[in-house]
């Protein structure tokens, strides 16, 4: 593996499937050395990194709990030792439990905080130490913290804390020149999405931004490679990439 300190490197939680794989892939082409962060799919996470470094790209697989201090900064530790340091950290892990919230199970409530709310905490605050100069924090939230859908209020709450987590981070982080944003994905084709809906519920959801479809991972991907390359004049911002969903 090469330490070049002119290679851009990031660290990507949830990296191994649905969105987070369509960052990893994006980051990778664009050319960072790319570190695969995965919680229980080694093999799906080594497959993209097989995938990557067949392509001439970068990468390493990392695996851990992201709400555990301890898995996380052996995570950091197996990134900075093969590529000499991070400058970017994508937090896309996170659980999704829908529920009434009179019926929600306090249990997976528990578990949504976790991983959504600690395990961000967490990762951002390693990050926060630990990035390079000129570097990016990009955490994920949800449209839905606008359009107030039903069944979805502890996943939604668990993503206005980490909205506030973005929020202030973006201002403690003064004088290190790194950004620190959020991106709030609309309805969007993975695997997860799309699983147990019909076709004709997929289609009212489509319908429901000007753009007439489903977000795709790589169109969240884009946004991601935006905040983590050009974009250094934003900063402490939530950027809603839903094709024009209210």
């Amino acid at each position: 593996m090469s330490s070049n300190s002119a290679v851009r490197v990031a660290l990507v939680t949830g990296g191994s499937g649905g969105i987070g794989r369509a960052v990893v892939e994006r980051l990778a082409a664009d050319g960072f050395a790319v570190a695969v962060h995965y919680a229980g799919n080694a093999a799906r996470a080594d497959e993209t990194v097989r995938q990557i470094t067949e392509s001439g790209g970068q990468a390493i697989a990392v695996g851990g709990d992201v709400a555990d201090e301890q898995a996380m900064t052996a995570a950091f530790d197996a990134a900075e030792a093969a590529f000499g340091g991070i400058d970017v950290v994508v937090n896309t892990a996170g659980i999704m439990v829908l529920s009434p919230i009179a019926t929600l199970a306090l249990a997976d409530l528990d578990r949504m905080y976790r991983t959504n709310v600690r395990g961000t905490f967490v990762v951002c605050r390693l990050a926060a130490n630990r990035l390079r100069p000129g570097g990016a924090i990009i955490n994920f939230s949800t449209s839905v913290t606008r359009t107030q859908f039903p069944s979805y209020g502890a996943y939604v709450a668990s993503k206005a804390a980490v909205e506030g987590i973005t929020l202030i981070l973006a201002r403690e982080l003064r004088g290190r020149d790194i950004t620190v944003n959020t991106v709030a994905p609309g309805p969007t084709a993975t695997p997860l999405f799309l699983e147990g809906k019909s076709q004709e519920l997929i289609d009212q959801i489509a319908s429901m931004n000007p753009m007439g479809r489903l977000g795709a991972p790589e169109d969240i991907a884009q946004t991601v490679a935006f905040l983590a390359g050009p974009a250094r004049w934003v900063n402490g911002q939530v950027l809603f990439a839903n094709g024009g969903m209210a």
